[in-house]
C-alpha cells in the first residue's frame, strides 16, 4: 500500500497495488453477492423441476430452466430501479447499501417460506436488491477512476476476481448443504453470506471516501406523490398480467426479453434527446449501441452455464471423483476458476499495455468470437452417450468461456463508465446491465430448444450466429471508435 500524493498523479490519497483503496471495499461487497447469487441460481432450476420426493418443487424440466433464464433477465432489469434510485433520490454508495439488505431479506425468504410462495417473494427481493447493488457499485468503482485512466480495465478486472471468487465458492457450498441437507439449507447459506459482505462493506466504508454520496439529479418534492402513484400502478399491471393469464411461466422468459429490450431502447432514446447530455457524450452513447448489441448476443451462450449446462450436467456429466460423485451444480464453479486463474494475468496485461492495448470494440469481438467458438466445442462431445462426458473435457471447454468473459466483460464494465454522461452515470450502468438482462432471458428461451438428440445442431447454430456477431463488430470496430470521442 502507498500513499500518493503528487500533484500530477491522476488519482491522489491511498491506493494498493496501484489503483485506488476503495476497490477493495466494492471488491468484497461484490464478491459476498455473488456468492450468494450464484450459489442460489446454480441450484435453482433443479429446485423448480426436480420432484417433490426429491426436496423439489415438480415443474416442468423446460418451465425450470425457462424461469432461471428469465430470472437473471429480471435481476438485470431491476438495475434500471437501482441506478434512479441513486440517481434521484440516495447517491450511489449508499444504494450499495440497502440494496445488500434487501438481497439477504430475499435469500432469507427462499430459506424459510415454502413453495411457490417463497419463491416469490425470495426472487423478487434478491431481483430488486442484486439490481440496486450491481448497478451502483460497479458504477461506483468507476468514480474512483478519471476519464482516460489507463488502470481502469486493470482495476475492473480485479474488480471481476471479486465476482468471480464468489462465483466459484457459492454453488460449491450450497451444492453440498443441498446434497447432505436440502434446499432451504442452501438457501440460507446464501443469506448469511449477503450478510457478511453487508458487514465488511459497512467496517470499511470510510475508504470510499466522499465518492458516490452525492445525489446527482434529485427528485423534486412534489414528484415524490405521483412517483409512488408510478410504483404502485407498475405493480398492479404486473399483478394483471399475471392473474389474467398473458403472462405464464411457460412465456416469461420470451416476455422478459421482450420487456428489457423495450425498456433499453427508450433509455437510449432518452439520454441521445436530453437537454443534459453533451454532443461529446452523445457521440459516445451513440457509440455504446454496437458494444449493446454485441454483449447480448455474448450472454446469451454464456448464461447458459445456469439453463442447458444445468441440465447437461446433471443427465450429461460424469462427475465421479476417486469413487465419490460430486454435486452437479458444480459446473457453475468450474468457470470461475478459470477466471480467478487469469484475471490477475489480463490485469497485468491490459495496465503494462496501456494505450497499445486493442481497443474495446475490438476485445468485444474477441470476446463474442471466442465465446461462439467454446459453445460449438460441445458439437463433438455430443458423440459420447448417456452419462458419460469426462468432467475433465467440460473444465477445457469452459476455459474457452473463461478467456472470452475476459476479453469482454470486465471490459464492458469499464467502458461504460467511461462512456456514460456525468447526468446518467449509474443509468447508463443499468443500461450496460441492460444487454446482459436479454441475454441471460434469452438463455431461458433457447434453452427449451436443447434435448440430447439434437446437440449437434443446437450447440453448432448457435455457437455460429455468435461467431458471426463478433465478426461484425470486428469489421465495423474502427467506426465505433470513431464516435467514442477519444475514450480507447
Amino acid at each position: 500500500m502507498s500513499e500518493v500524493k503528487t500533484a500530477d498523479s491522476p488519482i491522489a490519497g491511498r491506493t494498493v497495488f496501484g489503483h485506488p483503496i476503495g476497490l477493495t471495499n466494492l471488491f468484497g461487497v461484490e464478491l459476498w453477492e455473488r456468492f450468494s447469487y450464484y450459489g442460489m441460481v446454480s441450484i435453482l432450476g433443479y429446485y423448480l423441476y426436480y420432484s417433490t420426493t426429491q426436496g423439489g418443487l415438480g415443474l416442468a424440466q423446460s418451465t425450470g430452466v425457462g424461469i432461471v433464464g428469465a430470472y437473471g433477465g429480471l435481476v438485470y432489469l431491476s438495475t434500471v430501479l437501482g441506478g434512479w434510485i441513486a440517481d434521484r433520490l440516495l447517491g450511489m454508495e449508499r444504494t450499495v447499501f440497502y440494496g445488500g439488505v434487501v438481497v439477504m431479506a430475499g435469500h432469507i425468504a427462499l430459506a424459510v417460506l415454502p413453495g411457490l410462495t417463497g419463491v416469490g417473494v425470495g426472487l423478487v427481493l434478491v431481483a430488486l436488491g442484486s439490481g440496486a447493488l450491481k448497478a451502483n457499485a460497479s458504477s461506483l468503482l468507476g468514480t474512483l477512476y478519471p476519464k482516460g485512466d489507463a488502470r481502469a480495465d486493470g482495476g475492473f478486472t480485479l474488480f471481476y476476481l471479486g465476482i468471480n471468487l464468489g462465483a466459484f465458492s457459492g454453488p460449491l457450498l450450497t451444492g453440498l448443504l443441498r446434497d447432505h441437507l436440502g434446499f432451504h439449507y442452501a438457501f440460507g447459506a446464501a443469506a448469511i453470506g449477503m450478510a457478511l459482505g453487508l458487514i465488511q462493506y459497512v467496517v470499511f466504508r470510510r475508504n470510499l471516501g466522499t465518492h458516490g454520496q452525492e445525489v446527482p439529479n434529485p427528485l423534486p418534492r412534489s414528484a415524490i406523490g405521483p412517483m409512488i402513484g408510478l410504483l404502485a400502478g407498475a405493480a398492479l399491471l404486473v399483478a394483471l398480467v399475471f392473474t389474467t393469464g398473458l403472462v405464464t411461466l411457460d412465456n416469461l422468459p420470451d416476455v422478459t426479453t421482450g420487456v428489457i429490450a423495450v425498456a433499453a431502447i427508450i433509455y437510449f432514446i432518452v439520454m441521445l434527446t436530453s437537454a443534459k447530455v453533451t454532443p461529446i457524450e452523445r457521440s459516445r452513447v451513440r457509440a455504446f449501441i454496437p458494444l449493446f448489441i454485441a454483449n447480448a448476443v455474448f450472454w446469451s451462450l454464456f448464461q447458459q452455464i445456469f439453463t442447458v449446462l444445468t441440465v447437461y450436467s446433471d443427465e450429461r456429466i460424469d462427475w465421479r471423483i476417486f469413487g465419490w460423485t460430486a454435486p452437479s451444480n458444480w459446473v457453475s464453479s468450474v468457470e470461475p476458476v478459470w477466471i480467478i486463474t487469469l484475471s490477475p494475468l489480463f490485469a497485468i496485461m491490459w495496465t503494462k499495455l496501456g494505450s497499445r492495448a486493442p481497443s474495446t470494440p475490438r476485445k468485444f469481438a474477441l470476446g463474442v468470437i471466442g465465446m461462439g467458438l467454446a459453445f460449438m466445442l460441445f458439437v463433438p462431445l455430443s458423440f459420447i452417450t448417456g452419462q458419460h462426458v469426462p468432467i475433465l473435457l467440460i473444465v477445457a471447454v469452459l476455459a474457452g468461456f473463461a478467456v472470452s468473459e475476459l476479453l469482454l466483460s470486465p471490459i464492458g464494465l469499464a467502458v461504460t463508465t467511461q462512456l456514460a454522461p456525468e447526468a446518467f452515470r449509474a443509468q447508463m450502468m443499468a443500461l450496460y446491465f441492460f444487454s446482459v438482462g436479454i441475454g441471460t432471458s434469452m438463455s431461458g428461451t433457447l434453452a427449451r430448444f436443447y434435448d440430447q438428440d439434437h446437440e449437434i445442431a443446437y450447440f453448432g447454430i448457435t455457437g455460429a450466429v455468435a461467431v458471426c456477431a463478433g465478426l461484425i463488430v470486428a469489421a465495423i470496430a474502427p467506426r465505433i471508435s470513431r464516435h467514442m470521442a477519444g475514450v480507447h
